[in-house]
C-alpha cells in the first residue's frame, strides 16, 4: 500500500507508523499542514533566488532532529500555523504574482500528500518551477509520489559517518538513505538545466560543513564523485554554520568553522570537478535566519 493511502505514516525513512490524523508523528506534526513563513526569499543559491527571489514556504516540523538546527523554532519547537490544502494552493499563486522565480518548499517531506493536493489545485495556473528543498532524509517511494510536479530538488547531504549522523540528527542510516534519495531525484528530473542564470530542472546537493567534521565532508564529496558524473548534479558548499539551538551542549560544535576547514573541503570539491556554488565568508550570521510566525500574517 502506498504512503498516500496508508493512514500509518511511512513517508520518511523513520517509518514511525503513526496515524497522523489523530496523533503526531516523529516529525512532530499531524496531517494538517502547518507553515511558519511564506515570502520572497533572497538567500538561496544564486540560480534559485536570482534577482527576484524564491517564493519560499517554510513547513513546520521535521523528520530530522538536528541538535544545531538554525530553524529549530519551526523544526523542533512547533512554531507555525495551520493552512488548508486550498489555502496552500492560494499561497503558491500569491507568491507567483510577486514575480518569484520558483516555489521553494522548505522541509516538505512529512507533508508530501497534502502538497501534492495543493499543487494539483493550483494546476496550470502555477507556471513557475517547484523546488523540493529538504534535509535529504527521504524514501524513494515518497519522492515517486510527486510525479512531475517538482522540477528542482535541493537536498542536503549532511553526513557520511553513521556515528556522527546518529549523534547530531538521531539518524544512524542517514547517509545511505540520503544517497538513495539523490539517485532517485536525478532519475525524476535529470541533469541540470539553467536558463539565464536560473535553474529550471535538476538536482543541487547542499552540504553544510560542521566544525571538527572536515574529514567527513571530504568523504561526502568523494562518495558523490563515485556515484555521479560532474554534469549530473550541482553542489552547493555551505559555510554558514552558526552554533544555535543545542549546539552549546556539544563542545566540538560550539564554534564557527575555521577557514582551513572550509578551504580543504572546497579543494576536494574542485578536484571532483562538480559545478556549483561556494558560499561567501560572512554567511555564518544569525541575521540570515528568517523570522517565523505562530499566526497567519499572510493575508
Amino acid at each position: 500500500m502506498s504512503a498516500a493511502n496508508n493512514k500509518l505514516c511511512r513517508l520518511c525513512p523513520r517509518e514511525c507508523g503513526v496515524d497522523r490524523s489523530v496523533s503526531k508523528g516523529f516529525c512532530g506534526e499531524k496531517n494538517t499542514v502547518r507553515i511558519a513563513r511564506a515570502d520572497v526569499h533572497m538567500w538561496e543559491e544564486p540560480c534559485i533566488s536570482g534577482s527576484s527571489g524564491a517564493g519560499t514556504v517554510f513547513f513546520s516540523g521535521c523528520v530530522l532532529k538536528c541538535v544545531y538546527c538554525q530553524n529549530f523554532e519551526i523544526s523542533q519547537l512547533s512554531k507555525g500555523f495551520e493552512v488548508s490544502e486550498e489555502r496552500l494552493a492560494e499561497i503558491f499563486l500569491e507568491l507567483q504574482q510577486k514575480g518569484v522565480h520558483n516555489i521553494d518548499l522548505v522541509n516538505p517531506t512529512h507533508f508530501v500528500p497534502q502538497i501534492i493536493k495543493a499543487l494539483d489545485i493550483a494546476g496550470d495556473k502555477l507556471k513557475i518551477p517547484v523546488v523540493y528543498n529538504s534535509g535529504g532524509y527521504e524514501r524513494p517511494q515518497t519522492l515517486e509520489m510527486l510525479g512531475d510536479r517538482v522540477s528542482v530538488f535541493l537536498p542536503d547531504i549532511k553526513y557520511f559517518d553513521a556515528q556522527i549522523s546518529k549523534k547530531y540528527s538521531f539518524a544512524e542510516d542517514y547517509f545511505e538513505r540520503a544517497m538513495e534519495a539523490v539517485e532517485k531525484m536525478l532519475r525524476i528530473v535529470g541533469k541540470p538545466i539553467v536558463e539565464n542564470g536560473i535553474i529550471k530542472r535538476g538536482v543541487i546537493v547542499r552540504h553544510l560543513i560542521l566544525p571538527n567534521c572536515r574529514r567527513d565532508s571530504v568523504q561526502i564529496i568523494r562518495e558523490l564523485r563515485k556515484r555521479f558524473a560532474p554534469d549530473e548534479i550541482l553542489i552547493s558548499l555551505m559555510r554558514q554554520y552558526t552554533p544555535m539551538y543545542k549546539a552549546g551542549n556539544f563542545k566540538e560544535l560550539n564554534r564557527h568553522i575555521a577557514e582551513f576547514e572550509y578551504n580543504s573541503v572546497l579543494e576536494e570539491l574542485e578536484k571532483a570537478g562538480f559545478d556549483g556554488f561556494a558560499q561567501q565568508k560572512g554567511a555564518d550570521n544569525e541575521q540570515f535566519v528568517p523570522k517565523f510566525y505562530s499566526e497567519d500574517n499572510l493575508r
